[in-house]
Order: C-alpha cells, then sequence, then structure tokens
C-alpha cells in the first residue's frame, strides 16, 4: 500500500507551497506549546507566596521547638513546659506550614491545568482544521500516482482520464491546459486534458513535465 504513496505534488510550484503550508503547520504546533509553557511558568510562580507562608510556619514551629527543648530541663515543671511550647508550635506554624504547602500545591496543579490548555485548545483546532484535508489530498495524489503509474498509453485509460477533467473539473482549472476541453476531447486530443486531470491532484505525466498551453 505504501508504493504509491505520495506526500507532495509532483508540480513545482504547488509542492512549495505544501512544503510552505506544513512547515507553518509545525511551526504553529510550536509556537502553542510555547505558550502553554510560559503561561505554566507564569502561574507556577505564584506557588512562591504558598512556599513563603509553608516556610513562616515551619520556622514558627521551629521557634517553639527549640523554646520546647530549652525548658524541658527545668526541674518538675520542664515536661509539661515542653510539651506546652511543642503543641503550641505544632498547632500554629505546623497548621500555617500545612496550609501553605497546600496553597503551593494548588497553584502548581492550577498552572500544569491552564498550561494544558492553553496549548491543548489551539493545537486541537488547528490539527482538526489541517490533518483531515492533508490526509485526503495525500489519498487523492496516491490513488492519482497509483493510476499514473498504469501504462497512460493505453488509449481507453486516457479517454477516460480527458473525460475526467472535461466533466468533472471547473472551467477555471482547464483553461491553462485548454481552450476547447470539449473539442480536445471529441477530437480525440486528450493530452492537455490527462494533464489537468492530473494536475487537479497535484501530479503530471512523464510525457509532459512543462506545461506550455
Amino acid at each position: 500500500m505504501w508504493t504509491h504513496l505520495t506526500l507532495y505534488p509532483d508540480i513545482p510550484s504547488e509542492r512549495r507551497a505544501q512544503i510552505l503550508r506544513d512547515l507553518l503547520v509545525v511551526a504553529l504546533l510550536v509556537v502553542f506549546v510555547w505558550c502553554g509553557t510560559k503561561v505554566y511558568d507564569l502561574v507556577a510562580a505564584l506557588a512562591v507566596l504558598g512556599e513563603g507562608v509553608r516556610e513562616t510556619g515551619a520556622s514558627v514551629e521551629d521557634g517553639f521547638g527549640s523554646v520546647a527543648d530549652a525548658v524541658s530541663g527545668i526541674p518538675l515543671v520542664g515536661d509539661q513546659l515542653a510539651g506546652a511550647f511543642a503543641g503550641v508550635g505544632e498547632g500554629t506554624g505546623g497548621t500555617v506550614a500545612e496550609l501553605g504547602q497546600t496553597g503551593a500545591d494548588a497553584v502548581l496543579l492550577l498552572a500544569r491545568a491552564l498550561g494544558i490548555l492553553t496549548a491543548l485548545l489551539p493545537i486541537t483546532v488547528l490539527l482538526v482544521a489541517v490533518v483531515p484535508r492533508r490526509v485526503r489530498v495525500i489519498r487523492e495524489m496516491s490513488a492519482a500516482r497509483e493510476v499514473s503509474g498504469i501504462d497512460l498509453a493505453d488509449p481507453e485509460r486516457r479517454r477516460l482520464l480527458a473525460m475526467r477533467a472535461a466533466f468533472g473539473l471547473p472551467f477555471r482549472e482547464l483553461l491553462p491546459y485548454t481552450r476547447d476541453p470539449f473539442g480536445d476531447l471529441a477530437a480525440g486530443r486528450y493530452d492537455a486534458l490527462v494533464e489537468a486531470a492530473l494536475a487537479d491532484v497535484g501530479l503530471r505525466t512523464r510525457a509532459h513535465p512543462d506545461l506550455a498551453h
């Protein structure tokens, strides 16, 4: 099935145009990913607030812990005082530190979600708009390549291709090849019409690499 796979047209101008369109799509994908990354970085930077709260709470807890260690040696009441200070430290600084960590985690989660959405939404729209048409064009060119791989010197095959061009293509697409498509068809002059039929899917015959009509 890959023998006749055709990614780009034979006609140089159309090939260049398609390559540029493909490069533009790739460039847009890179830009969208970059935008998503920047959104993540900007939102994730807010996590520093939560980190600051966490560090403050941890400092408070450590401070009370140090006081508890200092008073633990006092005779009779040392253990009670140490437990009280440790409890206060855990109840105040520990709680603040936990809230700060929770806030930082929530900001990072939001940053990831916004970054992914910022990149994913335009990427999805772009691919939905481009990929089906690109696949359809590749299939048409590949099918036409398979047809053109058959002996086009066969008069009947050339006649059928000429009929397809004369009856299936708009006049604006036929004019660059022939001024009288139906006259050519009736007279058995199939060259220009065969060229038009193949050019419609980006291909051209080897016998006529350059068009001069």
